[in-house]
Protein backbone atom coordinates (compact mmCIF):
# COMPACT_ATOMS: atom_id res chain seq x y z
CA UNK A 1 0.00 0.00 0.00
CA UNK A 2 1.50 3.40 -0.98
CA UNK A 3 1.57 6.15 2.08
CA UNK A 4 -0.66 9.19 1.87
CA UNK A 5 1.60 11.42 1.42
CA UNK A 6 3.28 9.89 -1.72
CA UNK A 7 -0.06 9.66 -3.86
CA UNK A 8 -1.01 13.59 -2.55
CA UNK A 9 2.25 14.41 -3.90
CA UNK A 10 1.20 13.03 -7.02
CA UNK A 11 -2.23 14.52 -6.96
CA UNK A 12 -0.38 18.12 -6.69
CA UNK A 13 1.78 17.32 -9.41
CA UNK A 14 -1.44 16.37 -11.76
CA UNK A 15 -3.08 19.23 -10.25
CA UNK A 16 -0.58 22.08 -11.14
CA UNK A 17 -1.04 20.58 -14.89
CA UNK A 18 -4.51 21.16 -14.66
CA UNK A 19 -4.61 24.48 -13.55
CA UNK A 20 -1.99 25.28 -16.74
CA UNK A 21 -4.00 23.78 -18.96
CA UNK A 22 -6.94 25.61 -17.66
CA UNK A 23 -5.29 28.34 -17.50
CA UNK A 24 -4.64 27.58 -21.12
CA UNK A 25 -7.86 26.58 -22.35
CA UNK A 26 -9.07 29.79 -20.34
CA UNK A 27 -7.05 31.91 -22.79
CA UNK A 28 -8.67 30.63 -25.75
CA UNK A 29 -11.84 32.43 -24.78
CA UNK A 30 -10.67 35.98 -25.91
CA UNK A 31 -10.17 34.52 -29.25
CA UNK A 32 -13.63 33.37 -29.57
CA UNK A 33 -15.35 35.85 -28.03
CA UNK A 34 -13.33 38.23 -30.57
CA UNK A 35 -14.43 35.96 -34.01
CA UNK A 36 -18.35 35.65 -32.30
CA UNK A 37 -18.50 39.54 -31.56
CA UNK A 38 -16.73 40.48 -35.13
CA UNK A 39 -19.38 37.86 -37.18
CA UNK A 40 -22.30 38.23 -34.42
CA UNK A 41 -22.22 34.60 -33.84
CA UNK A 42 -24.46 33.73 -30.47
CA UNK A 43 -21.65 32.55 -27.25
CA UNK A 44 -24.11 29.15 -26.82
CA UNK A 45 -23.79 26.82 -29.12
CA UNK A 46 -25.61 24.03 -27.97
CA UNK A 47 -25.37 21.60 -31.06
CA UNK A 48 -21.48 22.23 -31.15
CA UNK A 49 -21.15 21.06 -27.12
CA UNK A 50 -23.38 18.33 -27.31
CA UNK A 51 -21.50 16.89 -30.66
CA UNK A 52 -17.72 17.88 -28.42
CA UNK A 53 -18.89 15.45 -25.54
CA UNK A 54 -20.42 12.96 -27.43
CA UNK A 55 -17.22 12.33 -29.50
CA UNK A 56 -14.71 13.22 -25.87
CA UNK A 57 -16.92 10.32 -24.33
CA UNK A 58 -17.49 7.99 -27.02
CA UNK A 59 -14.71 5.40 -26.05
CA UNK A 60 -15.24 5.43 -22.31
CA UNK A 61 -16.82 1.86 -21.86
CA UNK A 62 -16.60 2.85 -17.47
CA UNK A 63 -19.92 4.35 -16.11
CA UNK A 64 -18.97 6.39 -13.47
CA UNK A 65 -15.72 7.52 -15.21
CA UNK A 66 -18.10 8.71 -18.45
CA UNK A 67 -20.29 10.24 -16.03
CA UNK A 68 -17.41 12.29 -14.36
CA UNK A 69 -16.17 13.39 -17.93
CA UNK A 70 -18.93 14.37 -18.72
CA UNK A 71 -19.28 16.57 -15.89
CA UNK A 72 -16.18 18.19 -15.60
CA UNK A 73 -16.08 19.17 -19.57
CA UNK A 74 -19.82 20.48 -19.58
CA UNK A 75 -18.71 22.26 -16.52
CA UNK A 76 -15.17 23.69 -18.25
CA UNK A 77 -17.45 24.67 -21.59
CA UNK A 78 -19.71 26.75 -18.98
CA UNK A 79 -16.93 28.91 -16.99
CA UNK A 80 -15.53 29.35 -20.81
CA UNK A 81 -18.58 30.72 -22.24
CA UNK A 82 -19.33 32.83 -19.17
CA UNK A 83 -15.73 34.13 -19.63
CA UNK A 84 -16.86 34.77 -23.31
CA UNK A 85 -20.36 36.42 -21.35
CA UNK A 86 -18.22 38.95 -19.58
CA UNK A 87 -15.88 40.23 -22.85
CA UNK A 88 -18.99 40.95 -24.80
CA UNK A 89 -20.82 42.80 -21.33
CA UNK A 90 -17.39 44.49 -21.53
CA UNK A 91 -17.66 45.72 -25.23
CA UNK A 92 -21.65 47.38 -24.65
CA UNK A 93 -23.17 43.91 -26.01
CA UNK A 94 -25.89 43.22 -23.53
CA UNK A 95 -28.72 43.53 -25.79
CA UNK A 96 -31.42 46.06 -25.20
CA UNK A 97 -32.63 46.36 -21.24
CA UNK A 98 -34.87 48.99 -22.08
CA UNK A 99 -34.92 49.74 -18.43
CA UNK A 100 -33.80 53.13 -17.37
CA UNK A 101 -32.04 54.59 -13.88
CA UNK A 102 -33.34 57.76 -12.42
CA UNK A 103 -32.37 59.55 -8.69
CA UNK A 104 -35.77 59.26 -7.68
CA UNK A 105 -39.46 59.06 -8.59
CA UNK A 106 -41.67 61.96 -8.90
CA UNK A 107 -45.50 60.57 -7.75
CA UNK A 108 -46.93 63.76 -7.81
CA UNK A 109 -50.24 63.89 -10.01
CA UNK A 110 -50.25 60.18 -10.18
CA UNK A 111 -52.96 58.29 -9.84
CA UNK A 112 -52.68 54.40 -7.69
CA UNK A 113 -55.00 50.83 -8.11
CA UNK A 114 -55.38 48.28 -5.53
CA UNK A 115 -58.13 45.14 -5.88
CA UNK A 116 -60.89 45.56 -3.19
CA UNK A 117 -62.78 47.99 -1.60
CA UNK A 118 -61.37 50.19 1.37
CA UNK A 119 -60.09 48.65 3.95
CA UNK A 120 -58.48 46.10 2.44
CA UNK A 121 -54.59 45.04 3.37
CA UNK A 122 -53.37 45.91 -0.72
CA UNK A 123 -54.97 49.86 0.42
CA UNK A 124 -52.87 50.55 3.44
CA UNK A 125 -49.95 48.67 1.57
CA UNK A 126 -50.67 51.73 -0.85
CA UNK A 127 -50.86 54.23 1.52
CA UNK A 128 -47.81 53.43 3.29
CA UNK A 129 -45.75 53.47 -0.29
CA UNK A 130 -47.25 56.80 -1.84
CA UNK A 131 -48.25 58.37 1.10
CA UNK A 132 -50.46 61.17 0.04
CA UNK A 133 -48.81 61.92 -2.84
CA UNK A 134 -51.24 59.72 -5.25
CA UNK A 135 -54.68 59.38 -5.88
CA UNK A 136 -55.34 55.73 -4.54
CA UNK A 137 -58.80 53.66 -5.64
CA UNK A 138 -59.94 50.37 -5.80
CA UNK A 139 -60.66 48.19 -8.82
CA UNK A 140 -62.32 44.80 -8.79
CA UNK A 141 -59.63 42.30 -9.62
CA UNK A 142 -55.73 41.89 -9.57
CA UNK A 143 -56.54 41.58 -13.70
CA UNK A 144 -58.13 45.18 -13.17
CA UNK A 145 -55.30 46.27 -12.12
CA UNK A 146 -53.27 45.40 -14.65
CA UNK A 147 -55.54 46.60 -17.01
CA UNK A 148 -55.96 49.93 -15.39
CA UNK A 149 -51.96 50.13 -16.37
CA UNK A 150 -52.41 48.80 -19.85
CA UNK A 151 -55.42 51.55 -20.65
CA UNK A 152 -53.37 54.55 -19.15
CA UNK A 153 -56.04 54.49 -16.48
CA UNK A 154 -53.70 54.18 -13.47
CA UNK A 155 -50.02 54.69 -13.40
CA UNK A 156 -49.86 52.01 -10.55
CA UNK A 157 -50.93 48.97 -9.43
CA UNK A 158 -50.21 47.58 -5.76
CA UNK A 159 -50.44 43.56 -5.82
CA UNK A 160 -49.50 41.36 -2.93
CA UNK A 161 -47.71 38.85 -4.42
CA UNK A 162 -46.65 36.00 -1.31
CA UNK A 163 -47.68 35.28 2.53
CA UNK A 164 -45.13 34.85 4.95
CA UNK A 165 -47.66 31.64 5.87
CA UNK A 166 -49.86 30.99 2.84
CA UNK A 167 -46.97 31.41 0.40
CA UNK A 168 -47.33 33.16 -3.16
CA UNK A 169 -50.65 34.81 -4.35
CA UNK A 170 -50.06 32.72 -7.98
CA UNK A 171 -52.21 34.37 -10.20
CA UNK A 172 -50.48 37.85 -9.76
CA UNK A 173 -46.93 35.58 -11.00
CA UNK A 174 -48.51 34.67 -14.15
CA UNK A 175 -50.04 38.54 -14.86
CA UNK A 176 -46.77 39.61 -13.89
CA UNK A 177 -45.55 37.87 -17.53
CA UNK A 178 -48.94 38.49 -19.15
CA UNK A 179 -48.73 42.68 -19.38
CA UNK A 180 -46.03 44.53 -20.02
CA UNK A 181 -45.20 46.17 -16.42
CA UNK A 182 -41.89 46.37 -13.73
CA UNK A 183 -41.81 46.19 -10.58
CA UNK A 184 -40.43 49.50 -8.94
CA UNK A 185 -40.87 48.86 -5.22
CA UNK A 186 -41.84 46.94 -2.56
CA UNK A 187 -44.07 46.54 0.20
CA UNK A 188 -44.57 44.12 3.58
CA UNK A 189 -47.41 44.65 6.01
CA UNK A 190 -47.58 42.76 9.16
CA UNK A 191 -50.59 41.29 8.98
CA UNK A 192 -53.36 41.50 11.85
CA UNK A 193 -56.58 39.65 11.41
CA UNK A 194 -59.73 40.57 13.23
CA UNK A 195 -62.69 38.68 13.76
CA UNK A 196 -65.65 41.79 13.15
CA UNK A 197 -69.20 41.92 13.79
CA UNK A 198 -71.80 44.06 13.97
CA UNK A 199 -71.94 46.24 17.42
CA UNK A 200 -73.30 43.99 20.42
CA UNK A 201 -72.66 40.41 18.87
CA UNK A 202 -71.14 38.39 21.16
CA UNK A 203 -68.66 35.71 18.87
CA UNK A 204 -70.83 33.30 20.32
CA UNK A 205 -73.83 33.72 18.06
CA UNK A 206 -71.60 34.04 15.24
CA UNK A 207 -72.69 30.87 12.30
CA UNK A 208 -71.26 32.12 9.27
CA UNK A 209 -67.63 33.83 8.57
CA UNK A 210 -66.67 35.35 5.67
CA UNK A 211 -63.12 36.25 4.16
CA UNK A 212 -60.41 36.12 1.24
CA UNK A 213 -60.04 32.57 1.11
CA UNK A 214 -56.40 32.86 2.35
CA UNK A 215 -56.99 35.00 5.07
CA UNK A 216 -59.59 32.02 5.96
CA UNK A 217 -56.86 29.61 5.80
CA UNK A 218 -54.37 31.71 7.87
CA UNK A 219 -56.89 32.04 10.95
CA UNK A 220 -57.38 28.00 10.50
CA UNK A 221 -56.59 26.88 14.26
CA UNK A 222 -58.80 29.46 15.04
CA UNK A 223 -61.27 28.93 13.05
CA UNK A 224 -61.49 25.02 14.86
CA UNK A 225 -60.98 25.68 18.10
CA UNK A 226 -61.80 29.74 18.76
CA UNK A 227 -65.31 29.55 17.39
CA UNK A 228 -66.24 26.21 16.54
CA UNK A 229 -68.92 24.89 14.43
CA UNK A 230 -69.18 28.25 12.52
CA UNK A 231 -69.21 28.02 8.29
CA UNK A 232 -66.87 29.67 6.25
CA UNK A 233 -67.31 31.65 3.45
CA UNK A 234 -64.56 32.97 0.73
CA UNK A 235 -65.23 36.16 -1.05
CA UNK A 236 -62.64 38.31 -3.00
CA UNK A 237 -61.58 40.44 -0.19
CA UNK A 238 -61.19 40.83 3.39
CA UNK A 239 -62.59 44.32 3.38
CA UNK A 240 -65.51 42.79 1.14
CA UNK A 241 -65.80 40.68 3.95
CA UNK A 242 -66.48 43.44 6.61
CA UNK A 243 -68.38 45.60 4.05
CA UNK A 244 -71.17 42.84 3.58
CA UNK A 245 -71.31 42.40 7.36
CA UNK A 246 -71.94 45.47 7.72
CA UNK A 247 -74.46 45.91 4.48
CA UNK A 248 -76.31 42.49 5.91
CA UNK A 249 -77.10 43.56 9.52
CA UNK A 250 -77.27 39.48 10.44
CA UNK A 251 -75.96 39.52 14.03
CA UNK A 252 -74.60 35.72 13.30
CA UNK A 253 -72.26 36.86 10.61
CA UNK A 254 -68.42 37.92 11.25
CA UNK A 255 -65.84 38.58 9.02
CA UNK A 256 -61.76 38.26 9.15
CA UNK A 257 -60.78 41.61 8.09
CA UNK A 258 -57.71 44.24 9.35
CA UNK A 259 -58.42 46.20 12.13
CA UNK A 260 -59.22 49.23 10.04
CA UNK A 261 -62.76 47.82 8.86
CA UNK A 262 -64.19 48.75 12.25
CA UNK A 263 -64.21 52.14 12.02
CA UNK A 264 -64.51 52.34 8.21
CA UNK A 265 -67.92 49.87 8.14
CA UNK A 266 -68.85 50.54 12.14
CA UNK A 267 -68.63 47.32 12.81
CA UNK A 268 -66.59 46.05 16.52
CA UNK A 269 -64.13 44.17 16.90
CA UNK A 270 -64.76 40.54 18.41
CA UNK A 271 -61.46 38.84 18.46
CA UNK A 272 -57.88 40.24 17.60
CA UNK A 273 -55.12 38.82 16.35
CA UNK A 274 -56.54 35.44 15.30
CA UNK A 275 -54.35 34.55 12.58
CA UNK A 276 -52.26 30.87 13.55
CA UNK A 277 -49.03 32.80 12.99
CA UNK A 278 -48.36 36.07 14.91
CA UNK A 279 -45.45 37.08 12.76
CA UNK A 280 -47.87 37.06 9.63
CA UNK A 281 -46.61 39.80 6.85
CA UNK A 282 -47.74 39.97 3.31
CA UNK A 283 -45.62 41.21 0.24
CA UNK A 284 -46.35 44.03 -1.95
CA UNK A 285 -44.93 44.95 -5.19
CA UNK A 286 -45.64 48.12 -6.91
CA UNK A 287 -45.85 47.76 -10.38
CA UNK A 288 -45.41 50.32 -13.54
CA UNK A 289 -45.57 50.82 -17.24
CA UNK A 290 -42.70 52.45 -17.67
CA UNK A 291 -39.04 50.55 -17.45
CA UNK A 292 -37.91 52.87 -14.68
CA UNK A 293 -35.22 51.80 -11.79
CA UNK A 294 -34.06 54.41 -9.01
CA UNK A 295 -29.71 54.09 -9.15
CA UNK A 296 -29.76 52.81 -5.49
CA UNK A 297 -32.11 50.01 -6.16
CA UNK A 298 -30.81 46.82 -4.67
CA UNK A 299 -33.09 44.01 -5.59
CA UNK A 300 -34.09 42.41 -9.27
CA UNK A 301 -36.54 40.23 -10.59
CA UNK A 302 -36.70 38.47 -13.47
CA UNK A 303 -38.64 35.27 -15.25
CA UNK A 304 -37.27 32.93 -17.88
CA UNK A 305 -38.42 29.82 -19.18
CA UNK A 306 -36.20 26.53 -19.61
CA UNK A 307 -35.37 23.82 -22.36
CA UNK A 308 -36.69 20.62 -21.30
CA UNK A 309 -32.76 19.49 -21.14
CA UNK A 310 -30.83 17.96 -18.54
CA UNK A 311 -28.57 20.05 -16.33
CA UNK A 312 -30.59 23.55 -18.11
CA UNK A 313 -31.39 24.65 -14.70
CA UNK A 314 -28.23 24.26 -11.91
CA UNK A 315 -26.18 25.80 -15.12
CA UNK A 316 -28.85 28.95 -14.97
CA UNK A 317 -28.04 28.98 -11.20
CA UNK A 318 -24.48 28.95 -11.71
CA UNK A 319 -24.60 32.58 -13.73
CA UNK A 320 -25.59 33.66 -10.18
CA UNK A 321 -23.01 31.76 -8.34
CA UNK A 322 -20.13 32.44 -10.73
CA UNK A 323 -20.78 36.68 -10.47
CA UNK A 324 -20.99 36.38 -6.89
CA UNK A 325 -25.09 37.00 -6.63
CA UNK A 326 -26.92 36.24 -3.41
CA UNK A 327 -30.58 35.06 -5.12
CA UNK A 328 -32.88 35.55 -2.08
CA UNK A 329 -36.10 33.80 -4.00
CA UNK A 330 -36.59 31.34 -6.93
CA UNK A 331 -40.43 30.05 -7.86
CA UNK A 332 -42.01 28.15 -10.60
CA UNK A 333 -45.67 28.60 -12.29
CA UNK A 334 -46.78 25.82 -14.86
CA UNK A 335 -47.18 27.55 -18.69
CA UNK A 336 -50.54 26.94 -19.55
CA UNK A 337 -51.36 24.82 -22.69
CA UNK A 338 -47.74 23.13 -21.97
CA UNK A 339 -47.89 20.16 -19.95
CA UNK A 340 -44.95 19.85 -17.77
CA UNK A 341 -43.39 23.20 -18.88
CA UNK A 342 -42.90 25.93 -16.06
CA UNK A 343 -41.43 29.40 -16.15
CA UNK A 344 -39.07 30.23 -13.33
CA UNK A 345 -39.02 33.75 -11.36
CA UNK A 346 -36.38 34.49 -9.15
CA UNK A 347 -35.43 37.55 -6.80
CA UNK A 348 -31.36 38.13 -6.53
CA UNK A 349 -29.77 41.46 -5.02
CA UNK A 350 -28.57 43.80 -7.16
CA UNK A 351 -28.44 46.21 -9.56
CA UNK A 352 -28.90 47.00 -13.20
CA UNK A 353 -25.71 49.21 -13.68
CA UNK A 354 -23.69 46.62 -11.60
CA UNK A 355 -20.88 44.75 -14.04
CA UNK A 356 -21.33 41.04 -12.28
CA UNK A 357 -25.67 41.45 -12.87
CA UNK A 358 -25.00 42.23 -16.31
CA UNK A 359 -22.81 39.36 -16.77
CA UNK A 360 -24.97 37.45 -15.44
CA UNK A 361 -27.41 38.51 -17.84
CA UNK A 362 -25.72 38.33 -20.42
CA UNK A 363 -25.40 34.41 -19.89
CA UNK A 364 -29.35 34.07 -19.33
CA UNK A 365 -30.19 36.01 -22.12
CA UNK A 366 -28.10 33.30 -24.24
CA UNK A 367 -29.32 30.23 -22.58
CA UNK A 368 -32.89 30.68 -21.29
CA UNK A 369 -36.17 31.17 -22.84
CA UNK A 370 -37.94 34.51 -22.52
CA UNK A 371 -35.87 36.03 -20.24
CA UNK A 372 -37.47 38.64 -18.69
CA UNK A 373 -36.40 41.62 -16.35
CA UNK A 374 -39.42 42.49 -14.49
CA UNK A 375 -37.97 45.15 -12.27
CA UNK A 376 -35.22 46.75 -10.07
CA UNK A 377 -36.36 48.21 -6.97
Amino acid sequence: MRDISEIRNDIDKIDRELLNLFKERLSLANDVAEFKMENRRPIFDRKREEEKLASLLKDEKDDFTKQGLSEFFSELMAINRKKQYKILAENGMMGPLNFKPIKAFDFSGKTAVFQGVPGAYSQEAALRFFGESVRIYPVDTWRNAMDAIRTGMADYAVLPIENSSAGIVSENYDLLTEFDVSIIGEQIIPINHCLLGLPGTDKSMIKTVYSHPQALMQCDDYLRTGITGVKTVALQNTAAAARKVMEDKDETQAAIAGSINEKLYGLSILDERIQDDKSNETRFIVVSGEKLYLESAKNISLSFRLSNDKGTLYHTLSHFIFNGLSMSRIESRPIPGKVWEYRFFIDLEGNLMDENVQNALRGLQEETLNLRILGNY
